[in-house]
C-alpha cells in the first residue's frame, strides 16, 4: 500500500507561472520557433526594449519578439570583445545571443532610439548580421504635430514599407487599425493587472506579473492578453496573506532588465512593488489609439501626447521632470520610491537627482541601488531595501 501523500495539484495561478517562467528562461527562443514553424512563411522581427510601434509589425503578419539582453544565465564571451567595460551590459547580452545563433529565428531587429549605446549596437548588428533586416528605430524630439509628428509619421511609413517588402505583400491602413484595436485591447489588459496589483499587491505579486510582461514579448499579442485575463481571473481565486509592507514605485529599469530574483529580494525584504517602470513597451501608449482613423497619424499623437514619461526620452515641452513619476505614486498609493537603475545607463542615472530633488521636495521617501542583468548578490540589495521599508513605517508611525 502506497503512503506517500498525494502531491497538492497545481493552482491555475501556479500553471500560468510556470508557463512565463519556462518562456522567460527559453534563451533559445523555441517559442518563436514554434509560431514560425506552424505556418511555413511566416516571419519574425526582434526588438530592443523600451518602445517600438509594435503595430506595423503585427500588421505585416510577423510577430514582433522583445530581445531584452541575456539576463543573468547568459555567459557572455564574444560580445564583451564589442564593448567597453564601462558600458551596460544589455548590449553585450545581446551580441552574445546573436554571435552564438539564439536570435537565428529573427528574420530583422529594430532598435529604438534609447541611448547612443543602442544606436551604436544598431550600426553594429549591420555588420554583423549582413542577411538580416536591421533599423534603428528615431523618435521626435519635438512634440508639434506639424514638425515631430510629421517626422514620425514618415519615420513609420519607412518602417512599414520595409516591413511590406519583407512580408511580400502591402500593409494596408486597414492592417493597420486592426492591428491597433488589438494592441488596444493588450494595453487595457495590462492596465487592469497594474490597477489589480496596486490594489491587491498579496494576489499579484511582482515577480509573478513581472514573468507575465515577459511572456508578451515571445507570444502573440491575441494570446498574451488571454493569458493576461487567465491570470487575473486565477488571482481573484486564490487567496494569499496580506502582510504589512510598504508600498513601493520602482524607477529607472526601464531599459536593461533587472534579475528575476532582484525582484523577489526586494519583495522579500518587506516591500510591495505598486508601480514600476519595466517592459514598459507594453504600458508606453497611455490609452487608447482610435482604430478608425489615419493609422500612422493616430498613433504619431499618441506617442506625442499621451506616452510615458522615461529618462530615455527627450521630453521637455509636457511635463516638468518629477511630475509623471509623482502621479505613479499618488495614485498607487505609494509610500516611498527605489531607483533601481543598470551599472552605466546614462539615461536613468543623470535623471536620477532631479527626480530625487523633486520627492524631497515633496517629502517622499526615497533611496537608490545600481544593478546588471547578471547581478549575483542578492543580500546588500535585500538588506537595504529591508531598511528602507522599515524606515517607510517609521516614518509613518512618528
Amino acid at each position: 500500500m502506497n503512503t506517500a501523500a498525494t502531491p497538492p495539484a497545481t493552482s491555475p495561478v501556479q500553471a500560468i507561472v510556470q508557463r512565463c517562467e519556462a518562456l522567460f528562461e527559453d534563451l533559445h527562443f523555441n517559442a518563436v520557433k514554434e509560431w514560425k514553424a506552424a505556418k511555413p512563411g511566416r516571419k519574425a522581427i526582434g526588438y530592443m526594449p523600451v518602445y517600438v510601434p509594435r503595430e506595423l509589425i503585427h500588421a505585416a503578419g510577423m510577430l514582433p519578439v522583445g530581445i531584452l539582453g541575456g539576463g543573468d544565465s547568459l555567459e557572455v564571451i564574444q560580445g564583451d570583445a564589442y564593448y567597453q567595460s564601462y558600458i551596460c551590459r544589455i548590449p553585450r547580452s545581446t551580441i552574445e545571443l546573436g554571435l552564438t545563433g539564439r536570435l537565428d529565428s529573427l528574420d530583422g531587429m529594430l532598435f529604438p532610439s534609447i541611448c547612443d549605446v543602442i544606436r551604436n549596437l544598431s550600426g553594429m548588428w549591420k555588420m554583423l548580421f549582413k542577411d538580416k533586416y536591421v533599423r534603428y528605430i528615431d523618435v521626435p524630439q519635438n512634440y508639434e504635430d506639424a514638425v515631430g509628428g510629421k517626422f514620425y509619421m514618415e519615420e513609420m511609413q519607412i518602417l512599414r514599407e520595409d516591413l511590406a517588402k519583407l512580408a511580400g505583400r502591402e500593409i494596408t491602413d486597414a492592417d493597420l487599425n486592426a492591428s491597433i484595436a488589438v494592441y488596444n485591447e493588450n494595453r487595457v489588459a495590462i492596465a487592469d493587472l497594474y490597477k489589480y496589483r496596486a490594489a491587491y499587491p498579496w494576489q499579484a505579486p511582482t515577480s509573478e506579473v513581472y514573468l507575465l510582461l515577459r511572456a508578451g514579448m515571445v507570444l502573440p499579442v491575441e494570446e498574451h492578453t488571454v493569458l493576461v485575463r487567465d491570470y487575473l481571473a486565477a488571482a481573484e481565486l486564490t487567496q494569499r496573506p496580506k502582510r504589512d509592507n510598504a508600498r513601493v514605485v520602482i524607477n529607472g529599469s526601464f531599459c536593461e532588465q533587472p534579475p528575476l530574483s532582484l525582484i523577489k529580494s526586494i519583495e522579500m525584504s518587506g516591500c510591495y512593488i505598486v508601480d514600476d517602470d519595466f517592459m514598459l513597451v507594453t504600458r508606453w501608449l497611455l490609452d487608447e489609439v482610435p482604430a478608425d482613423k489615419n493609422p500612422l497619424e493616430e498613433l504619431s499623437k499618441a506617442f506625442l501626447h499621451r506616452s510615458a514619461s522615461t529618462a530615455a526620452k527627450y521630453d521637455t515641452t509636457r511635463e516638468e521632470k518629477g511630475v509623471y513619476l509623482m502621479k505613479q505614486v499618488k495614485t498607487r498609493g505609494a509610500e516611498g520610491v527605489i531607483f533601481a537603475a543598470p551599472s552605466f545607463c546614462d539615461p536613468a542615472l543623470l535623471e536620477r537627482p532631479m527626480l530625487q530633488d523633486v520627492l524631497s521636495k515633496h517629502g517622499i521617501p526615497h533611496t537608490a541601488f545600481k544593478y546588471a542583468e547578471n547581478t549575483g548578490q542578492m543580500a546588500p540589495i535585500r538588506e537595504q531595501s529591508g531598511t528602507f521599508a522599515d524606515s517607510i513605517k517609521l516614518w509613518n508611525a512618528a
